[in-house]
This record gives C-alpha cells, sequence and structure tokens, in this order.
C-alpha cells in the first residue's frame, strides 16, 4: 500500500476505536469511531471490486453528507481507485447544463460511474435521462468487505481536485499518494496535531481541497477526533460553528477570511456572556482568500469576550496545486500584517517596510498584507520577476513552487497538461514577496488593475468599498474593465440591503468613490449596487471575482 493508504488503515486499526467523527448537527447528530468508518469504507471498497472495478479507475462522487462522504472516499481508495467530489447543484442550478458539464467531467477524468449520496438522491432521474451511471452509497455500503486492500504506487493518483469555476471548461489538479501524504504529514508536523488532545471542527465542503484534505483526510488518515457538519448549515445559521466548538472542546478550525467577518459581527451582538467557551481553541486557520485584518481583528475582539485567546488565529497560503498547504504562519503569534509604501509597491514592484512608529500608518500612503509563513516541510518557494529572473527580498513577483506536495500536472478536456518545468517548478499565477523567508502574497496577476503604469490590487479597492456604511461586508468586488489595454480602468460591484432605494444607493455610490479614491488614488469607473445575494459566489460562500466581472459586463451591455 501507499504510505497514505497504510498510514490510515493502521490508525483506524489501532486507534480508531476511541477518536471519530461527528455528523448530522444540530439535527441528528451522530458519532462514529474512525474504526467504524474505516469499516464501512471496507464494505463500499468491496462493492466497487466485485462489481469488476479497476485499479487506478476513477469515481466521482455525488454527495454533500459528511458521513457519506467519509467512507465513500475512504473505500474508493482501498478500492485502487481515484476520487473526484463533483460539482454540486444548487436551488438556482439549471440542471440540464449541470447535467452536460458533469458528462464533460466524467469524459475528462475517464469515469463512467458516480456514487450518488444524500441530499442529491432525488438527482437520479437527471442522471438516468443523461445516461450517466450511477450506484448509490447507501447500497454500496452494504456489501461483504474487501479482504484486503488494492496496492497503490506512491505515483498513482488519489484525487482529481476540479478547480473552482471549472464547469464551463473543466480542469482537475492531479494529487498523487505521494503529494497527498507529503502535504498532509507537513500539515500535521507544522501544526504540532496532537490526535490525543485536539478537536477539528469545520464547515468546510468536501468539493474543496481544505474541506476534503485539510479537515477530512488529515483527521480521517492520523485518527484526530472531527466534527463535520455542511456549509449550508453554516450558511444558515453562522453561530452554531461557534456552538460546535464550544460543546465539543473544539481546539482546531478553519475558514475564508468572509466567514470568520461574518461570524465576528454576530458574536458581537451576542449579549450572553457565558454562552460560549473558545478558551481551547488553539488554531483558527484563515486562508483560501485574502486575509483582511480588519475582519481578523471583528473576530478576535468579539472572540475575546467568549475566552478565545488572540493568537489562536492562523494565517495560510494554499492551492490545490500543492494538494492544499503551502505555508503557516507560526503557531500560537496571531495575525501579522506586513505595512508597506504604496508608491514604490505599486510603480516599482518594492515592498519597502514601514516602521511602526511611522506616521504614515494608517493613511493611503501604505498598504498592509498578511505574513503567511514559510513554506511547510517538502516545499521551496522563489519570487520571480518578468523576465522569469529570480528575486530578491521584499522584491514583488510571482510566486513559484517546487516540492513533494505539488501536482505533476492538470487534467483538461484536451487530455493531461504539465505545470512543471524541466526544473520542477510550479508558477502560481499568485503576486508576493518574501520577508524573512515568510510570503506574503499581494494578488493574483490575473485580477492586478494596472492605471498609468501602477499595478493596484483589487484588495485594496475592496476593503475601502467595504468600509462605508451598507456595505455588506466581504460583498464588495473590484471589477477590471478593457483589461490590457492603454486606458485600463476598474469598477465596483457591491450588495447592499439598501439597493433599491435611490437616495441611499446614490449616498453608498458617492461614498464608496471618494473612500477607493483615497485609498488607492483612482476614481472607479463606475460603482454598482446590487440587492442582497446578487453577487455570484462558490457553494461554500466565497465571493467570484471572474464571474462578478462578467456579470457586470453584461449588465453594462444591456443599459444597466
Amino acid at each position: 500500500m501507499s504510505r497514505f493508504v497504510d498510514t490510515m488503515v493502521a490508525n483506524a486499526q489501532a486507534g480508531g476505536t476511541q477518536r471519530g467523527m461527528v455528523t448530522g448537527e444540530p439535527s441528528e447528530p451522530v458519532r462514529r469511531t474512525w474504526a467504524e468508518v474505516h469499516g464501512r469504507a471496507r464494505r463500499l471498497a468491496g462493492s466497487l471490486v466485485g462489481g469488476g472495478f479497476e485499479s487506478g479507475g476513477a469515481v466521482a462522487v455525488l454527495a454533500a453528507a459528511p458521513e457519506l462522504i467519509a467512507p465513500t472516499v475512504q473505500g474508493v481508495w482501498l478500492a485502487g481507485g481515484s476520487v473526484t467530489m463533483l460539482h454540486q447543484p444548487t436551488p438556482r442550478t439549471d440542471l440540464a447544463h449541470w447535467a452536460a458539464d458533469t458528462l464533460q467531467v466524467l469524459r475528462m477524468i475517464g469515469s463512467d460511474l458516480v456514487l450518488l449520496g444524500e441530499p442529491f438522491g432525488q438527482l437520479a432521474p437527471v442522471l438516468d435521462e443523461n445516461g450517466i451511471q450511477y450506484r448509490t452509497i447507501e447500497t454500496l455500503l452494504e456489501a461483504e468487505p474487501i479482504a484486503e486492500p488494492v496496492s497503490a504506487a506512491e505515483e498513482d493518483l488519489a484525487l482529481l481536485q476540479l478547480t473552482s469555476g471549472s464547469t464551463a471548461e473543466p480542469k482537475a489538479v492531479r494529487i498523487t499518494h505521494g503529494n497527498l501524504f507529503s502535504n498532509i504529514s507537513a500539515m500535521a508536523r507544522r501544526s504540532e496535531l496532537d490526535p490525543g488532545s485536539d478537536v477539528m471542527v469545520s464547515w468546510l465542503p468536501t468539493f474543496h481541497d481544505m474541506g476534503m484534505v485539510g479537515f477530512l483526510t488529515v483527521p480521517m488518515t492520523f485518527g484526530v477526533e472531527l466534527v463535520k457538519v455542511t456549509p449550508v448549515e453554516f450558511l444558515s445559521a453562522p453561530l452554531l460553528w461557534p456552538d460546535l466548538i464550544t460543546r465539543y472542546d473544539g481546539t482546531i478550525t478553519a475558514a475564508p477570511n468572509f466567514a470568520y467577518a461574518i461570524v465576528g459581527r454576530r458574536l458581537a451582538r451576542v449579549d450572553d456572556g457565558d454562552a460560549y467557551d473558545l478558551s481551547k481553541l488553539r488554531i483558527a486557520l484563515n486562508g483560501a482568500e485574502p486575509i483582511d485584518d480588519t475582519a481578523v481583528a471583528t473576530f478576535t475582539d468579539a472572540g475575546g469576550r467568549f475566552g478565545m485567546p488572540a493568537e489562536c488565529v492562523f494565517p495560510a497560503y494554499g492551492l490545490a496545486e500543492a494538494t492544499l498547504a503551502v505555508s503557516f504562519a507560526p503557531l500560537s503569534t496571531g495575525l501579522t500584517v506586513d505595512v508597506v509604501e504604496a508608491g514604490p509597491l505599486e510603480s516599482e514592484n518594492r515592498a519597502v517596510a514601514v516602521p511602526e512608529d511611522d506616521e504614515r500608518r494608517g493613511t493611503e500612503q501604505v498598504r498592509g498584507f498578511a505574513v503567511l509563513g514559510r513554506p511547510l516541510d517538502g516545499i521551496e518557494a522563489q519570487i520571480v520577476g518578468a523576465g522569469g529572473d529570480v528575486l530578491g527580498e521584499r522584491e514583488v513577483g510571482e510566486i513559484r513552487l517546487r516540492g513533494d506536495a505539488i501536482t505533476p500536472g492538470y487534467l483538461t478536456v484536451d487530455g493531461p497538461m504539465a505545470t512543471q518545468d524541466a526544473e520542477g517548478w510550479f508558477a502560481t499565477g499568485d503576486i508576493g514577496y518574501l520577508v524573512d523567508g515568510q510570503i506574503v502574497i499581494c494578488g493574483r496577476s490575473k485580477d492586478v488593475i494596472i492605471l498609468g503604469g501602477r499595478n493596484v490590487y483589487p484588495t485594496d479597492v475592496e476593503r475601502a468599498a467595504s468600509s462605508v456604511d451598507g456595505v455588506r461586508a466581504g460583498n464588495a468586488v473590484a471589477v477590471r474593465i478593457d483589461a490590457g489595454t492603454r486606458r485600463e480602468r476598474f469598477a465596483v460591484v457591491l450588495e447592499s440591503k439598501a439597493a433599491g432605494d435611490e437616495a441611499e444607493q446614490a449616498r453608498i455610490v458617492k461614498e464608496v468613490t471618494a473612500r477607493v479614491r483615497d485609498a488607492v488614488d483612482a476614481r472607479p469607473y463606475s460603482v454598482l449596487v446590487l440587492p442582497t445575494g446578487s453577487l455570484p459566489k462558490t457553494p461554500s460562500g466565497k465571493v467570484q471575482r471572474g464571474a462578478t466581472a462578467e456579470q457586470y459586463r453584461d449588465r453594462m451591455d444591456a443599459g444597466a
């Protein structure tokens, strides 16, 4: 067996009777030990192998309930296959389009089988109509268990991780058993993971790398207690998250920045100082999107009332092409913000540090970025300029990565595509710099707004817009207009409960324009105010910048 599967099986057999996974909160909580999960996984693997599944085959999974997903993905690995978590339709999804996209994904990964579980059993007729073969997970779990796991080599595929927004032009990141073991082991070491005492609490979706790798595969492999709910449960009742941390003595959790902003605001409105106990939380990982120090402060200030230590905030940098994690900030240090001069950053690609006692701090003359820590064991990082030359400390360029956790390539509709150059480096598309060996991210190269030779980062625009009263926090997006032309411009698209109120809307537009102009010394071409729920988002609640840009262009073309 691969080191990954061997470790997971050994922990399930050794310590799996004490620790396990709680699912079904808040309505019908169920706890199964990792030994019980492993037993169900062996039955599912036995059903697959008994049905003719061949080692190395790809299996697509469509389910949301964690109690079904855990034995399913482990069972596929025990059967020698790779897992692809399909994009999940929402109530607004056109099912005909979704079925066509799903067929395209299945052809791309070379699979003709979907394992179907709740709450998507109702999609069976749609799959039938489109000739998509499927088997229900519940049925597979009733089979005779596999005698022994099918062997897998380190270079065999374990995960085919669909990239965000890949339904139109699907692309899957190829993650091998070796990639997976390297990354989860490095994360466990850097976070000082203790299976005997740590309790992980998560609502992150399993079709996202943070939810699948970080908060299902890691605890399942190393035998760590896990409390797992779905994004729907969190988004419908955000305070469920601190409630679960309280009731289960959670020590480790994670989320994108927007979720901490939401929960921080909700906690601040709780009158009862004994409503929650967050004192045992030692890691609150913040990753997957830019980290806003204002949102973090809102979260730590509110959490402090319930015993939460501010130093539990754990900034991180990751991407699917590195399996999951690239770098972690040092433990128990909280958020560190690197404050730099705006001029050299935007015009010269230099991150010039601003001293702590400098009067420019807090003005439009500076920019602040979260320090995301050193690369994990087995990963190297370097910054390169436009010509490919390696840059020095505090010189801004594209981040490149190399190491055991880096994917060997993508699968696309046109076939495999390599990701590494001749020396093994992967170009991330992220723009940033190094400070004492720690990674700092400024933004994505494709999103940078170029104004008169200056590089304006969308996060600076969005932070300024979100500071205006009436703008929903985390729901303002900077959109590039005329990208790549000599007269590149930008607009701001935002959500507000005041949308439709002409007077309030006019005030918001005026104040956003002024705040943005003050922050980045540039005036937005336009500010578009939309009702709550209008911005395109991922199922986990993150705003999609590219889709928002398309939405803006469509509205402008229609004369909105």
